[in-house]
């Protein structure tokens, strides 16, 4: 039998007790920068539910360029207020309205190869705008586990305390973002946190989509990358909301992923229990790997409640029932910074 996406995505954006507890102690509005991503829409709808379990009566607010296809009547419907807004253009963006709270998720990875000047605008000139336009807000600002380093896969992951080392144009203008809010949360005592993700996860794309795919076609897996770290991504959600409680400055870093190393060739054969297929293999593993330590995460937030076996079943589900699957591909195997 078919499943049902709307059925099986309000099944998985139900917030938890913790989220709903947590958005009771937020005050003033939320506004998403960016949302029109892979994670803005599920997020603002997780948010908007959150508020009605918890009783409160809040403003919602998504922002992107909305220039195609229909998520803007999408986001409305579901109580989202949405404005339409070129963020690189200051005139547009000193329009929008200000706000307690701002979720920022613009940016720019994909592409970036052969268009550099785009990628740095987007991840570090921008985020100086935006900084400075809302200087009163808390801001949780996304950032990247690529911007730090590639390190031994037996040493456990690199903790926010670790110097970053980013490789290619890509990881090094997301250090940009980040040393830019730094920057104006000193100077405009701007309350941030920078959410380094590494990688979140969804039945409709990521490391698990993309290893699944491969194992379904009957396609070799490369196990250069031989270890991984993910976190689903309605976990991912919940912690970003979550996070506006802990906002401070100077900015404050956090690491979100799951708690385990992952074998990627553990989940390739658990996605061949799964789909009845032998996965085949190609490539050496190499001695180090992209991992976070994401402890101080799991300090303030617990442990994710969506396990890898579950996110595992949940992606083997949606692929053997034929669900749409995004484009959006992560590269996670990507070891010279190109993107």
């Amino acid at each position: 039998m078919k499943l049902n996406l709307k059925e099986f995505e309000d099944t998985l954006l139900a917030p938890s007790p913790s989220l709903i507890e947590d958005i009771k102690q937020i005050e003033g509005d939320i506004m998403f920068l960016g949302i029109g991503g892979k994670m803005g829409p599920s997020m603002a709808k997780l948010t908007v539910r959150a508020l009605k379990a918890a009783g409160i009566d809040k403003k919602v607010i998504g922002v992107s360029r909305f220039s195609s296809g229909g998520l803007r009547e999408e986001l409305e419907s579901e109580g989202i207020s949405t404005i339409a807004c070129d963020l690189l253009n200051e005139e547009e963006l000193k329009k929008l309205p200000q706000v307690a709270n701002i979720i920022y998720l613009a940016g720019h990875k994909f592409g970036t190869t052969g268009n550099e000047d785009f990628t740095w605008a987007m991840n570090t000139y921008l985020p100086g705008l935006v900084s400075s336009n809302f200087k009163n807000s808390k801001i949780v600002a996304f950032s990247s586990g690529n911007v730090l380093p590639f390190v031994p896969i037996k040493e456990g992951g690199v903790s926010e305390e670790y110097t970053p080392s980013p490789i290619g144009e890509y990881a090094q203008s997301c250090l940009g973002r980040e040393r830019i809010f730094e920057y104006f949360s000193k100077k405009n005592n701007t309350p941030v946190l920078i959410y380094r993700l590494n990688y979140a996860v969804d039945f409709r794309y990521g490391v698990l989509v993309e290893i699944a795919k491969s194992v379904y076609a009957d396609r070799p897996i490369d196990l250069t990358t031989q270890n991984v770290n993910v976190i689903w991504q309605g976990d991912a959600n919940e912690i970003a909301i979550r996070s506006l409680l802990h906002c401070s400055t100077p900015a404050k870093m956090l690491n979100v992923t799951g708690p385990e190393i992952l074998s990627t060739k553990w989940i390739a054969e658990q996605f061949g229990l799964l789909l009845n297929k032998k996965p085949t293999y190609t490539g050496v593993g190499a001695d180090t790997a992209l991992l976070n330590n994401a402890s101080e995460c799991h300090r303030l937030f617990g442990y994710p409640r969506t396990t890898i076996r579950e996110a595992i079943e949940h992606t083997a589900n949606w692929l053997l029932n034929g669900g749409e699957l995004w484009n959006k591909d992560t590269h996670f195997q990507e070891r010279g910074g190109k993107f």
